[in-house]
């Protein structure tokens, strides 16, 4: 269990959400807490099946070996009152799972956002490859656990394959 209140430090939140992981008894190979809205946790690639049985345990086996057992898994960090970009990818749709929350989040097939729709503590939601999508920090930090699903067996995705459509950043 992680509770963060909305009055600590990122460097207090970004401690305490790496304990968590720890306690989970997983272990990440990185961290970035240098992005504007908050940051993530990478983790390690080795601890897919215990990632799986924690977050998304009804996931088939069978798209974990479709490409090896690499599906990225990140633990996300979103400040209160802060956005990810409007984004899509075009190798790759993404799961995720609310470890903290609420979060918000707004999907769409088109560029234009719509209604900001609420995600509680433990529910799920997916964004197919191509849908737009971003996160949204509420009242509170949120914490978010992530799989890729890639959808190119010759060239999964990696970290460049963001179609930013809006940033709040300027990125």
């Amino acid at each position: 269990m992680i509770s963060i209140s909305n009055n600590l430090t990122k460097e207090t939140v970004f401690l305490e959400v790496s304990k968590y992981i720890e306690e989970n008894k997983l272990s990440y190979t990185s961290k970035n807490d240098s992005k504007p809205w908050g940051g993530y946790f990478v983790v390690d690639d080795a601890n897919i099946e215990r990632f799986i049985e924690l977050y998304f345990p009804d996931y088939p086996k069978e798209k974990t070996e479709k490409f090896g057992g690499k599906l990225s898994p990140k633990i996300l960090v979103v400040e209160p009152n802060k956005r990810l970009s409007w984004q899509y990818h075009h190798r790759r749709a993404e799961l995720w799972r609310v470890v903290t929350g609420p979060v918000g989040f707004i999907e769409s097939l088109d560029d234009v956002q719509s209604t900001v729709e609420t995600l509680e503590k433990d529910e799920i939601v997916q964004f197919d490859q191509l849908v737009r999508h971003r996160l949204i920090g509420l009242d509170n930090w949120g914490v978010v656990a992530e799989i890729w699903q890639h959808t190119d067996t010759l060239n999964p995705s990696d970290e460049d394959d963001i179609v930013r459509v809006e940033d709040d950043f300027g990125r």
